[in-house]
């Protein structure tokens, strides 16, 4: 059998979030934003989530100087958002300047209009193959129900057929 790891992983749903952070020179913020896939929560206690970003990455340098970030979870209506922002840092730049977003309260990174909103400070990061796995302290969170969240599947966005429903 042949190790094709991204064929496997293919079957395998995933949510859809933005990673925001930003870079501070000579008096101006420029923040970024990526569409990603590899959320994941480690721990309740503390809280921690993980994310995986490509080692050549821009967005990567930039949380590792800024050691700050925040995630947008996003719903089933930002596929065209996700899919703006899962391009080159310089196509990326414009989308960015019209975000419907504001600086979180405790990061100043950008958080969108989006589901849920998680602000985070680096706690570790690790490199792994050719990824470098970020392990952030979650330190402020928003939760706004709104749609379905958007998947990723079979190398396409997704959207549930049917609504979700809230636990009691």
């Amino acid at each position: 059998m042949s190790a094709d790891l991204r064929g496997a992983m293919r079957n395998f749903a995933t949510g859809v979030c933005v990673a925001t952070t930003y870079a501070d020179h000579e008096g101006s913020r420029r923040h970024d934003a990526v569409t990603l896939n590899s959320l994941s929560s480690v721990s309740l206690d503390p809280p921690l989530v993980s994310l995986s970003l490509h080692r050549d990455s821009q967005f990567l340098g930039d949380l590792l100087e800024t050691k700050k970030w925040a995630i947008s979870i996003l719903d089933s209506d930002a596929e065209s958002l996700a899919r703006q922002l899962a391009k080159g840092r310089g196509d990326r730049a414009q989308v960015i300047a019209g975000l419907a977003a504001n600086p979180g309260p405790v990061t100043g990174a950008l958080i969108l209009d989006a589901q849920s909103g998680i602000e985070c400070v680096l706690s570790d990061s690790f490199d792994l193959g050719d990824h470098t796995m970020v392990i952030g302290e979650v330190v402020s969170t928003g939760i706004r129900d709104l749609q379905p969240p958007l998947l990723f599947l079979h190398g396409k966005f997704q959207q549930l057929a049917t609504a979700t429903s809230k636990e009691s």
